[in-house]
């Protein structure tokens, strides 16, 4: 059998985080080599292909239109630690991705292409041909976003027939909408799952603490194997790229994650060109609002984003936002309070940490926003010059 190796990562939010105690978030991907036998035969899948409206498209007809451009991702790698004898091993991880344009550009995880900060030596691109017949070519990797847990690739669009997925607009997205993933699960090539979207605006967090905001819960069956994969909808669409479930076994429950795919666009466009994905950054730590933090930090507002600490010299520092001057006691744990609290930013309500971070995940280095701040009971617009995220935050 396929070895599976998990990172355990948290999840922001709320009453999200709340829900999953006995949970952890794994990233979704195989390392190790396969002596498993599949047996499953993908079906043939016809030349052309356009995305619907209306009523939409069952799965078979999802699958039949679209299981073409969605590919194996194996990734090697010089290093995944030592064996019995201490001797340093190599590693190869299995994940799944997709064409995205005739050019030969491949979306997928970072993390299937990157393990510990350490890029893939190789990268091999399994095609499904159909008939259970399948192509193997080598792909280079363009760059990896680690932000936002995406990663682009390419083949040699002259070497074979690419069939590019349509891409959607996730902030259309719709809690109940149908949906589906395909990808390679435990080894098992090109399977297709169906579900529901069970949730939007969730926050994943990434192993390297980094939040990718507006994620898409579904309960579309993922597991190890399937990251880097589409999350479709019924109109024949790519909405997310299948990243991560919550588990207590490891394996599937009915809780899987994707980045949304308006995120993975923002940052192919910069990868494709070979450089690196610029965030915006205000420089501030966040704690969300509570009744029980509003109490403790004497509050008059029951929602927001309490200001923790201010970065020196950030956007936020020289716009006169102020960080905590104190600490109290919530819960059992110190929180730094008698900063400000953003209430709004360019008019748009801010009733939590969460909701700050996915607006500023839409701005650029250098947009100048209008933060909304609450201060010793009154409120006051403030404005700042957003910068480029520094490399080590």
């Amino acid at each position: 059998m396929m070895k599976m190796r998990g990172f355990l990562v948290g999840l922001g939010g709320g009453a999200v985080g709340a829900a999953l105690v006995v949970l952890v978030l794994v990233l979704v991907f195989n390392f190790g080599e396969s002596t498993e036998t599949v047996v499953q035969r993908a079906a043939e899948t016809p030349a052309v292909y356009a995305p619907t409206t209306g009523d939409g498209q069952s799965p078979e007809q999802i699958y039949q239109g679209l299981s073409a451009g969605v590919v194996r991702v194996q990734s090697d790698f010089a290093s995944s630690g030592t064996d019995l004898f201490g001797q340093p091993q190599g590693g190869q991880s299995l994940g799944t991705g997709f064409v995205v344009d005739d050019n030969g550009y491949i979306l997928t995880n970072a993390h299937v292409v990157q393990d510990n900060g350490q890029k893939a030596t190789g990268v091999t691109i399994v095609f499904n041909k159909g008939g259970g017949k399948t192509q193997q070519v080598k792909a280079e990797i363009m760059g990896v976003d680690t932000v936002s847990d995406v990663a682009v690739i390419k083949v040699d669009p002259s070497g074979v027939d690419l069939k590019p997925l349509p891409l959607g607009d996730s902030s259309a997205v719709q809690v109940g909408e149908p949906v589906v993933a395909i990808g390679n699960p435990l080894g098992y090539d090109f399977s297709i799952t169906s579900g529901i979207v069970s949730a939007i605006g969730r926050n994943l967090r990434e192993p390297n603490g980094q939040a990718i905001p507006n994620g898409i819960q579904t309960d579309a069956a993922i597991n190890p194997g399937n990251s880097g994969g589409p999350l479709i909808d019924n109109a024949g669409r790519v909405i997310g790229i299948n990243t991560m479930i919550a588990s207590q076994s490891g394996g599937n429950q009915g809780l899987g994650f994707a980045v949304p795919i308006n995120t993975a666009i923002r940052s192919l466009e910069q990868l494709k060109k070979g450089g690196t994905v610029q965030y915006a950054w205000l420089g501030v730590g966040l704690q969300t609002v509570t009744p029980e933090v509003a109490k403790a930090a004497s509050l008059t507002t029951q929602s927001g984003a309490l200001v923790t600490s201010v970065y020196p010299d950030s956007p936020a520092a020289k716009a006169g936002i102020k960080g905590g001057s104190k600490t109290v006691d919530v819960g059992g744990q110190q929180l730094p309070v008698g900063g400000d609290v953003i209430t709004a930013a360019d008019g748009r309500p801010i009733a939590g940490s969460d909701e700050l971070v996915a607006f500023l995940s839409t701005k650029n280095p250098g947009d100048t926003v209008t933060i909304t701040i609450e201060r010793s009971g009154k409120t006051q617009d403030v404005t700042a010059t957003l910068a480029a995220r520094p490399a080590n935050l």
